[in-house]
C-alpha cells in the first residue's frame, strides 16, 4: 500500500470550512472499504468489552468484528487481553508550534499514536490553513479523528499561531462556523494570562452572556462545546455557561467538582500538561509575579487535585495534550501519571478506552464495528505500565504494531519534566 502525500502551494489555501486538497497526487487516495485486509483474525482469552461485559473469543472478518466463530479458519490467532482502541480525547495532530505542520509530519504524528495503542483521536483544535487534517480520513493507515474545529480566543490572548482569533461579541458566531468545520465539536481557550491587568493573572476571555449564547448556537448544531481552563474563575464560567466538557480544571474545587459531577460534565486533566506549569511558571522571569505564583501553585496541587476530581464522582477521560511541546506517542506517560494521582487502574483502563468511545459515539468491541483493538499480555486493570507495551494493534482489522511485529518497545521509565 502506497500513502504519499505532498506540500501545498500557498496559493492553494482552500476557505474556512473547506478540507485542503493534496496537490500533485500521482494516484487517488485509496479507499478504506476497498482496501481492508481480506484475512480473519481469531483474537482469544479477555476480551473486555466494557466494564460488566468479558469475552473469551471474537473474530476480525475483513475489517469488521464477529462474535461467532466464522465458516473460514483463521488466518491468524492472537492471545492476550483485548481492549477496543485507546482513546486520546485532547491531542493535535497536524499541529507544530508555528501552527498547522505538513501533511508528512501530521503523518509522522499519527504513526506516532496509532503505535502506542491510541486509535481514536479527539483532535482539540488544529488550524486549518494551509494544511488541515482532512486527507487523513482517507488513510486505512491513521487512526480514527474526531475534529474540534481551531481554538477561539481573542487575538493576543493566547499562544501564537494557533487559535483563530476572534474579538469580542464575536464569539457565538464564531462557534458556530467551528461547530459546522468540525466533527461535532467546538474548542475554545476560556482563560489566559491577561497582561492589561495591574498585576498580570490568568483571567476570563469572554462573558458570560457571550460564552452562554456560544454554546446554545453549538449546540443548536448538535455538535458540543469543550474548553479550556486553567483558573477556577474559567470552570466556574464554563459550568455556568453550560459546556459540556472541562480541558484540564486545574482550579476547579470542591464546590466546582460536586457541581460537574452532579451536570455529568466529564474533566480531561492533562498530567503531562500540568507537570509543565513549574517550568511554564518560570519562564516569566520574574515579570508576572501573580501569575507565575499561581502556575506554581497549580502544579504543586497537580496530583492531589485530581485524585479529588475523581473522589467527587466527575468522569475522566485520557487527553495528553500533544502538539509541539508535547511529542505524540506519550498516551502511556499521561496514564503512569493519572496513576501516580491515585486513579485506580480498572478507571484509567476504562476511561482509556471503552467508556471514552461511548462518550464520543465511537463504536467499540461490538458486533460489525471495525476492528479496531489492542492485545495486551496481561490486563491493564491490575497494572496500567501493561499499557505501555501492546502486545498487538490492531487498526480496520490489520495487525499495525506490538511487539509481535517490532513496532513497539517497553516506555521505559516516565519521569516528570
Amino acid at each position: 500500500m502506497i500513502d504519499q502525500v505532498t506540500n501545498l502551494t500557498d496559493q492553494e489555501t482552500p476557505p474556512l470550512g473547506q478540507p485542503t486538497p493534496l496537490l500533485d497526487q500521482p494516484a487517488p487516495l485509496l479507499d478504506r472499504s476497498a482496501c481492508l485486509t481480506g484475512q480473519v483474525i481469531h483474537l482469544s482469552g479477555r476480551v473486555i468489552v466494557d466494564a460488566t461485559t468479558e469475552l473469551t473469543d471474537i473474530w476480525s472478518v475483513g475489517g469488521r468484528l464477529v462474535f461467532e466463530r466464522p465458516a473460514r479458519p483463521a488466518d491468524r490467532r492472537i492471545d492476550g487481553v483485548v481492549l477496543p482502541g485507546l482513546v486520546d480525547v485532547h491531542c493535535h495532530i497536524g499541529l507544530g508550534e508555528k501552527g498547522a505542520v505538513t501533511p508528512a509530519e501530521a503523518r509522522a504524528q499519527s504513526l506516532a499514536d496509532r503505535d502506542s495503542g491510541v486509535l481514536l483521536v479527539r483532535d482539540a483544535g488544529c488550524p486549518r490553513q494551509p494544511y488541515d487534517t482532512r486527507w487523513l480520513d482517507d488513510q486505512i493507515w491513521a487512526p480514527r479523528l474526531v475534529r474540534c474545529g481551531q481554538h477561539l480566543a481573542i487575538t493576543k490572548r493566547y499562544l501564537r499561531h494557533l487559535p483563530r482569533n476572534v474579538e469580542p461579541g464575536q464569539l457565538p458566531q464564531a462557534a458556530q462556523v467551528e461547530a459546522l468545520a468540525g466533527d461535532g465539536w467546538v474548542k475554545l481557550v476560556g482563560d489566559w494570562i491577561d497582561r492589561s491587568m495591574p498585576r498580570p493573572d490568568l483571567a476570563l476571555l469572554w462573558s458570560d452572556d457571550e460564552l452562554s449564547q456560544a454554546v446554545q448556537r453549538v449546540h443548536a448544531l448538535g455538535a458540543r462545546l469543550t474548553t479550556h481552563v486553567f483558573s477556577a474563575a474559567g470552570a466556574a464560567q464554563a459550568l455556568r455557561c453550560g459546556v459540556d466538557c472541562i480541558e484540564h480544571g486545574t482550579g476547579m474545587d470542591a464546590a466546582m467538582m460536586a457541581q460537574a459531577s452532579r451536570l455529568g460534565v466529564p474533566v480531561v486533566p492533562t498530567m503531562i500538561q500540568r507537570g509543565n506549569f513549574a517550568q511554564i511558571a518560570a519562564s516569566g522571569q520574574g515579570k508576572y509575579p501573580v501569575w507565575e505564583a499561581h502556575l506554581r501553585r497549580l502544579y504543586d496541587e497537580r496530583y492531589a487535585q485530581v485524585r479529588a476530581l475523581y473522589d467527587s464522582g466527575i468522569q475522566l477521560l485520557v487527553g495528553t495534550d500533544e502538539s509541539a511541546a508535547i511529542a505524540h506517542g506519550s498516551f502511556y506517560r499521561e496514564v503512569d501519571l493519572m496513576a501516580r494521582a491515585g486513579i485506580p487502574a480498572e478507571v484509567i483502563t476504562a476511561a482509556a478506552s471503552y467508556a471514552a468511545r461511548r462518550y464520543l459515539g465511537v463504536p467499540g468491541i461490538e458486533p460489525d464495528a471495525s476492528a479496531d483493538l489492542v492485545v495486551y499480555p496481561a490486563d491493564p486493570r491490575q497494572s496500567v505500565a501493561v499499557l505501555g507495551c501492546p502486545k498487538a494493534v490492531v487498526l480496520r482489522g490489520e495487525v499495525v504494531a506490538g511487539t509481535i511485529t517490532g513496532r513497539s518497545r517497553p516506555p521505559g521509565k516516565v519521569t516528570e519534566r
